[in-house]
């Protein structure tokens, strides 16, 4: 019950973040913006978003064949596209499109749970990674070029940049000691998760082709999306070069990590001050948001059907189990 109820609060914030940026620009600004994005435009977006999902669904194969597991691409498309609908629509719950990934791979693919949770958290490992880099060098740009965001925003962004950095900073260096961090969290009586911090430790090595194969999928999939943000910026019929691509990609990363569904508001929010600092207009800023989560609301809708036949399948799966569990206690009883 409290994460639905944190769900419509995070959801409601991010509505009233959108109201209020589409007062300040105005809503026939973000109407004539909106409107360049037609025909063709939208197919190219819209194919650089599926290939972001093909490229995270390539990576995550990596992953798994560097812990010692083939799984067919194809065995993997479905249940990558339904969590990635489960974090885009449900931020608020935290690793529950990993876990469902993970609980797919152990039960149509038969992956133990431990491998297969250590694979999807190694997953987001590099992407943070991956995320923070982009982050990194597009704020640096936009700091030496631009100046500070305002303080509220500063804070917000800055605050969540900072707490994502110390993580995956604390992880490395545990990984780098090999010194337990779930130990930090769990004393005793439960072996999973030690199990599963095993299998990260045993792909986190420097010598280890998978980890890099991997972290350079990382960095493809972002290069898509900084691709997607380019092209989408110069069909807006506004002109910009490289570094402040670069920017533009960082901020969408800050607000993606702020826990409201399809980041509804906060992207809104960064991206009209982005933008307006840019010299490209606070309207171009909405109508990049809009456009961008349209094409990733499309994405995520395929994954809700996906998410809908594996539930089903999965069901029936347990409930097969369970009749013939109890045909077969009936048998031996008799």
């Amino acid at each position: 019950m409290k994460k639905v109820l944190l769900l419509l609060f995070s959801f409601i914030i991010g509505i009233a973040l959108f109201v209020w940026i589409a007062k300040i620009v105005g809503l026939d600004e973000i109407k004539k913006a909106f409107l360049v994005f037609t025909g063709w435009h939208g197919l190219v977006i819209l194919g650089l978003t599926f290939l972001m999902a093909l490229v995270g669904t390539w990576k995550w194969r990596e992953i798994l064949k560097g812990g010692g597991t083939n799984v067919p691409f194809m065995s993997l498309l479905n249940p990558y596209l339904a969590g990635f609908s489960i974090m885009f629509l449900a931020p608020i719950l935290l690793w529950g499109g990993e876990v469902f990934r993970s609980y797919i791979l152990k039960e149509r693919n038969g992956v133990p749970w431990s491998k297969g949770m250590a694979s999807v958290v190694i997953d987001r490992i590099l992407e943070w990674t991956a995320n923070l880099a982009v982050i990194f060098f597009g704020g640096l740009f936009f700091l030496l070029i631009i100046g500070f965001p305002p303080v509220k925003l500063g804070i917000i962004f800055g605050g969540v940049f900072l707490i994502l950095l110390l993580g995956v900073s604390f992880f490395y260096f545990k990984c780098v000691k090999r010194e337990s961090f779930v130990s930090l969290f769990i004393k005793n009586g439960q072996n999973k998760p030690f199990e599963i911090e095993k299998e990260i430790f045993g792909f986190f090595k420097v010598r280890k082709k998978a980890m890099w194969k991997a972290l350079f999928l990382s960095f493809l999939r972002a290069g898509v999306m900084y691709t997607r943000a380019w092209f989408l910026i110069l069909f807006l019929g506004k002109t910009i070069t490289a570094l402040p691509v670069l920017s533009v990609l960082g901020f969408s990363y800050l607000a993606v990590m702020i826990p409201i569904p399809t980041a509804l508001g906060s992207h809104e929010a960064i991206q009209t001050f982005a933008f307006g600092a840019l010299g490209l207009g606070a309207s171009a800023a909405t109508a990049f948001t809009m456009i961008i989560r349209g094409a990733e609301l499309i994405l995520s809708l395929f994954g809700i059907i996906i998410l809908f036949r594996l539930g089903v399948i999965l069901i029936k799966n347990i409930l097969f189990k369970k009749i013939n569990k109890l045909a077969e206690d009936n048998e031996s009883g008799n």
